[in-house]
């Protein structure tokens, strides 16, 4: 895979990670309800337990690890959500905000790629992968369901604001067009 299709690929998974952070605390907001993060951690760490079969010595051994590359992975995302979506004033601006992007990118795929090294020593390359495809499902499941329940918020249309149409599907939502292509070797 090339640097820059890397690179893309950890902007739209930084969006969408942010997004998802956006919905969860609109949503439970909105409901009255507030968004639990340990309840999610627990719900996400045995959807990947079951999704990928890892055993419970596995997991006891790979967890501690992941929760510590989320922390890791949230300081940045707070540094990229601190540079905002607003557009700088000036051309200098402008290409000082891409440099702390493209930096901040970068760092996220350091980060991921020191602890992917981690995660090998203490559970088999096939495990891995199928955790991180897991995770990659589980997201994507409270994406959904965290869009359905802010179609049925207090004025019925509260996903409009985020770009969704009344099914909540928009491929220009997460930075136009269609999601990155994995590549099952071939398959």
């Amino acid at each position: 895979m090339s640097n820059q299709r890397i690179l893309n690929y950890m902007k739209r998974l930084s969006l969408l990670l942010f997004i998802l952070g956006l919905l969860a605390v609109g949503t439970y907001a909105q409901q009255g309800q507030k968004f639990d993060p340990a309840k999610f951690e627990a719900e996400q760490q045995q959807f990947i337990t079951k999704a990928a079969g890892l055993t419970d010595r596995e997991a006891a051994r790979f967890f501690p690890l992941f929760r510590e590359m989320q922390a890791k992975q949230r300081a940045i995302y707070e540094r990229q959500r601190k540079l905002g979506f607003k557009k700088p004033a000036d051309e200098k601006g402008c290409a000082e905000s891409i440099r702390q992007r493209d930096q901040i990118d970068l760092e996220l795929k350091q980060i991921q790629q020191n602890y992917h090294n981690k995660f090998l020593r203490v559970i088999p390359a096939s495990k891995l992968w199928e955790v991180l495809q897991a995770e990659d499902r589980f997201f994507r499941m409270k994406l959904r369901s965290w869009g359905g329940a802010m179609q049925g918020g207090a004025n019925g249309n509260n996903l409009q604001r985020f770009g969704g149409g009344p099914n909540g599907n928009n491929p220009q939502r997460f930075g136009g067009g269609a999601r990155p292509q994995r590549h099952n070797n071939g398959r």
